[in-house]
Parts: C-alpha cells; structure tokens; sequence
C-alpha cells in the first residue's frame, strides 16, 4: 500500500509533471529557442540544493535499521555521488547562473530548503528518512530527464543513472512499512521531500518571469 502511494505521490506531485519543467525540457530540444539561461538557472540550483555531501540518501543511510534497505541504501548512495558530479558538470557547461533581480533571496530560499532537506533526512522518526530517500531516488527520474536534455544542449553525452530503479525502489518501501506508523512517516518524508523540489521548481519559474520582465 506504501509503494502504491508513494508512487501516487510521484505521479501527481514530481517534477516530471511540473509545468515548468516541462517547458524547460522542451525548448531545451529547440535549438532555435534561447532556453541557456533557464537552463544554467536549474543546475546552478540543484547543485546547491542537491550537490553537496552529505545528502538526504547519506543521512538516510545512517539513519535507517531496516536491513530490507541496507543493499539499496548502499547501491543509492554511491549512485547519487556520481550524480552529483554529474549535476556540477552539466551545470559548469551551461555557463555562470544568469543575473536576476533578487538573486541573494533566492540564494537564501534554497540553502533554507537544503538545510529542510538535512533535517527530514536526520529525523530520528523510523521510516521518514528513508521516505525521503526512497522518493528522491523515484523523482530523480523527472529531474535527470531535464539533466539529460540540457547537457545535450551543452554539447555533453548523458552518462548513466546508476540509481536503483523503479521497482527496486517500491519494493524497499513496501518492506519498511512495517506498521501503521512507520507507513505514515514513509509518506510524510516523501510529500516533504517533494514540497521541497516542486518549491525549487516554482521559483525557478518565478525567476525565468523576472528575466522575462526585465527583457
């Protein structure tokens, strides 16, 4: 039931179906559109809300007891360390973050949300770290998409995410949820988990609207 939920969650509320998102990946495949500085404006962001270690699946990890999560955790972790690199190259390729008006507060909310992040994955609730790992890894998905076209962009080939799947995934949620309590703190890390993206995201676009303003 837990799985089938947070999937649920995934699919209404993931990056994969923010408008936003969406737009950005399809004019990052126009090539006759200028989305460069939208671009460089998300992976200047995501790296620093995501980039740096210790993450959320790294707090999980020394977190978690469950030994149904042990061989994921260990497989999560290492993945998403080649993620981050990946993230800063991309990011790197596409060119310094473009001047916005406002640009310290923006600065401000995302290190708020990244510090967010650390104390839900450090949460000594049982299952709420591990939901918000186990729903970072499931909304990945939407957010590599994304990665992927604009380092297509930037003239860089895609590397593969080596990150446990879909099914691997749900099926360690499935196995952690235990009893009514830890299922609840499974979903409450990951609707947490995905506030904080879907909040990158909107000011990302409040940010491309800004830009757009000031011509």
């Amino acid at each position: 039931m837990t799985d089938a939920l947070l999937a649920a969650l995934i699919e209404a509320d993931g990056t994969g179906s923010h408008a936003y998102v969406e737009k950005l990946c399809a004019s990052a495949a126009d090539h006759g559109a200028r989305p460069l500085a939208s671009l460089a404006d998300a992976a200047h962001y995501l790296c620093l809300l995501h980039g740096r270690f210790p993450g959320v699946i790294d707090h999980a990890a020394t977190r978690s007891t469950d030994n149904a999560a042990r061989q994921w955790l260990v497989q999560a972790c290492e993945a998403f360390a080649d993620e981050r690199a990946y993230i800063t190259r991309v990011s790197v390729a596409l060119g310094p973050v473009p001047s916005t008006f406002g640009q310290n507060n923006c600065d401000s909310a995302v290190l708020q949300q990244r510090h967010a992040l650390e104390m839900l994955s450090q949460s000594d609730r049982r299952g709420c770290a591990m939901g918000a790992a186990l729903t970072l890894t499931l909304d990945w998905a939407g957010v590599r998409n994304l990665l992927d076209r604009a380092a297509i962009r930037a003239g860089i080939e895609p590397r593969k995410c080596s990150l446990p799947g879909r099914e691997a995934t749900l099926a360690v949620a499935r196995a952690i949820a235990v009893d009514d309590a830890s299922a609840r703190a499974v979903l409450f890390g990951g609707r947490q988990l995905l506030h904080q993206h879907r909040g990158l995201w909107e000011l990302m676009q409040a940010r491309a609207s800004v830009r757009a303003m000031e011509g």
